[in-house]
């Protein structure tokens, strides 16, 4: 495997991958201009086990709620589609059907498409996600359940390697949590996965598909889903929810990491916040939070543009990727209220479809 992960056309594969709408970035056209050396020198590095990733560029975003975002370096990026290339197909075979976060066919409005279905047939809804949850990914545990279905010793040292590369970074983000039996070791235990990387989308897949499995064999919840952290049973019935809360609770501290605690059965007519919509049994909208958030955007936008920062045509990029996303709720009226009725060129608004 070690070997067809440094092939010549897995690596083209992973240039042309990690690439993908990003070739106007100044990082990613400076690997191209020299893309056969590039990609000669990471293959030595790999061959060799002489690869170190390089250092992390951090941010923070406030939007929908604060998180650091960590990108790694371009030619870092390739490593980690080179090496999701090989192992992906591997895992995918074992993932439920219900778990929709970055895999080929599923995607958010597919969960929120299915979490409706589910709240059409079912009175109550338990909604559950992790605290701090790629901050608390444990490495030694991540690691142990990697190496179940990777047996080459060399692809694993590769996963060391992009594991430990974060690791200083994500240090200090982490808010400690104990569990049964913890010493003072346990403070120092390696944990935590950069969220902006691939590879970190990927291996909490992999992680929590155990949690998804003992959900649908074990507890036998035949309403559930999962998209990253944020998980989602149903039941016609308070009491089973709250047992199969218990059992999570429990289940999940095996893999060190806890629920936010105000997570609890309700009812699905209250509506279901999820993937920045509320869904109810027969409409769906945006959350109020996340209309406000681009009506602010496309304001500054607007002053951006009036002062030559920006285009007009970078502008109407942003508001037809926004109609593309919220027209998957009931958001005509917001819609018109932040596209037409707010401030936008010429007498007709916008034009956009509806």
């Amino acid at each position: 495997m070690y070997v067809r992960l440094c092939s010549w056309d897995n690596l083209l594969l992973a240039y042309r991958k990690a690439g993908k709408g990003k070739r106007g970035q100044p990082s990613v056209a400076a690997f191209e201009h020299r893309l056969e050396d590039n990609l000669l020198q990471l293959q030595a590095e790999l061959l060799e086990q002489r690869y170190r990733p390089g250092p992390y560029t951090s941010f923070t975003i406030h939007e929908p709620k604060r998180r650091l975002i960590s990108a790694a370096p371009f030619r870092d990026r390739v490593v980690h589609h080179a090496l999701c290339n090989l192992i992906e197909p591997i895992f995918e075979r074992s993932f439920i059907f219900d778990s929709y976060a970055n895999r080929i066919g599923k995607g958010t409005h597919r969960a929120l498409d299915r979490c409706q279905q589910f709240a059409r047939r079912y009175r109550y809804v338990l909604q559950i996600d992790v605290e701090q949850f790629f901050p608390a990914i444990d490495h030694a545990l991540l690691r142990r359940l990697l190496a179940r279905k990777i047996a080459e010793e060399r692809v694993l040292w590769l996963v060391d390697r992009i594991l430990a590369g974060g690791e200083d970074m994500l240090a200090e983000v982490y808010e400690m949590r104990w569990f049964p039996g913890d010493d003072l070791h346990a403070a120092f235990r390696q944990r935590g996965l950069p969220i902006g990387n691939l590879t970190s989308q990927f291996w909490a897949n992999c992680l929590m598909n155990p949690v998804d499995h003992f959900v649908k064999r074990e507890l036998r919840c035949p309403a559930y889903l999962r998209y990253v952290d944020d998980a989602a049973l149903f039941s016609d019935d308070k009491a089973t929810l709250w047992a199969w809360r218990a059992a999570l609770i429990e289940r999940l501290a095996g893999l060190r990491l806890t629920i936010h605690p105000g997570a609890q059965p309700r009812p699905v007519t209250e509506g279901i916040p999820f993937l920045g919509f509320v869904a109810y049994p027969d409409r769906r909208r945006l959350k109020r939070r996340k209309g406000l958030h681009y009506r602010r955007r496309l304001r500054q936008l607007l002053a951006d543009c009036e002062a030559g920062q920006v285009t007009v045509d970078d502008i109407l990029a942003s508001v037809q990727g926004w109609v593309n996303h919220v027209r998957y709720g009931n958001t005509t009226g917001l819609r018109e209220a932040v596209l037409v009725g707010g401030r936008g060129p010429g007498a007709g608004g916008w034009g956009l479809d509806e």
